[in-house]
């Protein structure tokens, strides 16, 4: 699920910017951040074009304040990174990498603590939920602010042309886009049976970035099985493939398409991106994804196509995705050795303002922080504008780090097989009972945590068990964490 490939937008035309900005609305002394050059590191390769027109409007704004922007090679990033801190050549400014984790960077130095500007004023603009210990707050200083917004992690792809073919349309000619497993079902049988066995119902491509598990994720959510393929049930604090039937219900569902027909036949031996082109292509009408796949369809010139997320066995869904507290995926930091670090922080409140986030939306780059920019009415492109609709489906959730700092110290060993590897063998006919399968990947995935547990615990962690369990949380309603 952390595979990311960046997503590719012309960006459109910027909001004039507010003049008088970042270092004013902090109480701090813009005067000292003027006549300064502040290095800014970043990976938003695809995202370039807004990055740029952000300088600039900062630079209009900040009079003899420069920014000197790198951006590196995503995969590269982490690497380039730590050798510029280790030679003290790290930038002004940075996108925190995601290795090494955030409470490593701030142990070993690498970032300033923000808290001379971002006050509790600063930080209640944002709203409640996106600061807190063991996230961006580490030792009560504050080192970062959360980016961009959350949405769903997957969603469902719709082949228009296909769904028309195959008559699954509403009165009007719209197409009628599936919201239960049910739907989902006779969806994928009339687009198979329509085509003249020219397409398919579903596709996937499971040959190197296991889009099984992504089936699993999305459909399995939607129907009430909250930990996903991401994380342990919180409301009992344990794995639950084998004890949650929906886990067996959707694979045995999958199983039934496969032994149908409705599924491209190479999908097991295809790769996503293999598959993201078949479905452009018109060979299978739903394909499960990321809002990272419109970048690709954009630039094929395919944009007959429409997304909802979260089908489930009910018209309502059951559990939704989840964030926890202080969390997000594009967060920026300044360097303990910042040269000037208020024009630093001048420049790191202007990609977190508000403006920003709404030039980001707009763009059709992803989701902002602040939920009034979230607003489909803000794009054009349709397809994306759906995606911003489906903010409402990503509530704030438990997060043991808030109550128990110390579950930080718990680290948990990667289990193999692990479930896409488990919907594999049962996908191919190599495991022959879902039950078993997934009674003992619970099996093996629980005794991982309850071995790390034990080990952060014996290493003198006040941590147990309990601090994963959260017996209140309604997981249909926005879950507020609170400290311990």
């Amino acid at each position: 699920m952390n595979r990311r490939s960046l997503m590719k937008a012309a960006i459109a035309a910027a909001f004039a910017p507010t003049i008088g900005s970042a270092l004013a609305a902090c109480g701090s002394d813009d005067t000292s951040s003027e006549g300064s050059q502040v290095t800014s590191w970043d990976w938003l390769v695809s995202q370039a074009a807004w990055m740029d027109e952000e300088i600039k409007l900062f630079q209009q704004a900040h009079g003899g304040t420069a920014i000197k922007k790198t951006t590196q090679v995503t995969d590269k990033y982490p690497d380039l990174l730590s050798l510029a801190v280790r030679s003290n050549t790290a930038p002004d400014v940075f996108q925190l990498p995601r290795t090494p984790a955030i409470e490593e960077q701030v142990s070993s130095g690498w970032l300033l603590p923000l808290d001379k500007w971002a006050n509790d004023g600063w930080k209640a603009r944002f709203g409640p939920g996106w600061f807190a210990e063991g996230g961006n707050v580490f030792g009560g200083k504050t080192y970062s602010a959360p980016f961009n917004g959350a949405g769903s992690n997957l969603q469902l792809y719709c082949h228009h042309e296909l769904f028309k073919q195959a008559g699954i349309t509403n009165p009007d000619g719209t197409v009628k886009l599936p919201k239960t497993w049910d739907d989902v079902t006779k969806t994928a049988e009339a687009i198979t049976a329509k085509s003249g066995g020219k397409a398919f119902g579903l596709g996937f491509g499971n040959a190197s970035n296991g889009a099984l598990a992504w089936l699993v994720e999305l459909f399995c959510r939607g129907a009430g099985s909250v930990g996903g393929t991401n994380s342990l049930d919180y409301r009992v604090g344990k794995w639950t493939y084998g004890s949650d039937r929906n886990y067996a219900d959707f694979l045995g569902l999958l199983l039934d398409w496969k032994q149908r027909g409705f599924i491209f036949p190479t999908s097991m031996s295809i790769s996503d991106e293999q598959a993201r082109a078949f479905f452009s292509q018109g060979k299978f009408g739903m394909i499960v994804n990321g809002v990272w796949s419109q970048a690709t369809w954009t630039q094929a010139k395919f944009t007959d196509y429409s997304l909802v997320t979260l089908p489930s066995p009910t018209e309502t869904p059951q559990g939704y995705f989840y964030y926890g507290q202080g969390s997000s995926s594009r967060m920026f930091g300044i360097s303990a050795k910042a040269a000037n670090p208020d024009a630093a922080f001048a420049w790191l409140d202007w990609l977190y303002s508000k403006d920003a986030g709404r030039r980001w939306v707009k763009a059709g780059l992803g989701l902002s922080v602040y939920p009034e920019n979230n607003d489909p009415s803000l794009v054009t492109f349709a397809p994306f504008a759906q995606y911003v609709g489906t903010a409402k489906t990503n509530l704030p959730g438990p997060d043991p780090k808030v109550r128990n700092p110390e579950v930080a110290k718990v680290k948990v060993a990667s289990v193999k097989p692990d479930i896409n590897d488990v919907a594999a063998g049962l996908y191919t006919g190599q495991l022959k009972d879902v039950g078993a399968a997934l009674r003992d990947l619970e099996g093996r995935l629980n005794k991982a945590q309850d071995d790390a547990i034990a080990a952060a615990a014996g290493a003198g962690a006040k941590v147990s068990a309990a601090d994963f369990t959260f017996a209140d949380w309604d997981p249909t309603k926005p879950y507020q964490n609170k400290t311990s």
